[in-house]
């Protein structure tokens, strides 16, 4: 496995896809920083690291999932990088894009508030 942020969003897609309360994904640096901005958004309960993997508690709102979309827009052979005023809002502000900064990962507002530009990982709705 090259692209662990590919596999992490597949996983998570295909968790919330088959309605399971945990999904596990390997630890690596990468996820574990897009699994605080998930949890700082509120798009996932929590997360807890045992024997090499995390186990990512789901997060649903009356039985329906609070996330439906996980979309990797920056893939390895080809990378998308954009500036501050680049970074629109995801569904008109109900999603969230995550940006690699120089300041390190974080939220597309975020970035755009400390006018970062950087790589643009994915978007999640």
């Amino acid at each position: 496995m090259n692209d662990t942020l590919s596999d992490l969003l597949a996983r998570l897609q295909n968790g919330i896809i088959a309605k399971r309360d945990y999904v596990t994904v390997p630890v690596t640096k990468m996820v574990k920083a897009v699994l605080d901005i998930l949890k700082k958004e509120e798009m996932i309960v929590d997360y807890t690291q045992e024997d090499g993997v995390y186990t990512v508690e789901l997060k649903y709102d009356n039985g329906e999932p609070v996330v439906t979309k996980f979309v990797r827009v920056s893939k390895p052979g080809l990378r998308k990088y954009v500036s501050s005023y680049e970074l629109k809002p995801v569904m008109n502000g109900r999603g969230i894009s995550i940006v690699s900064t120089s300041k390190g990962l974080m939220s597309g507002a975020l970035a755009k508030s400390k006018k970062l530009g950087g790589e643009l990982i994915c978007e999640v709705w």
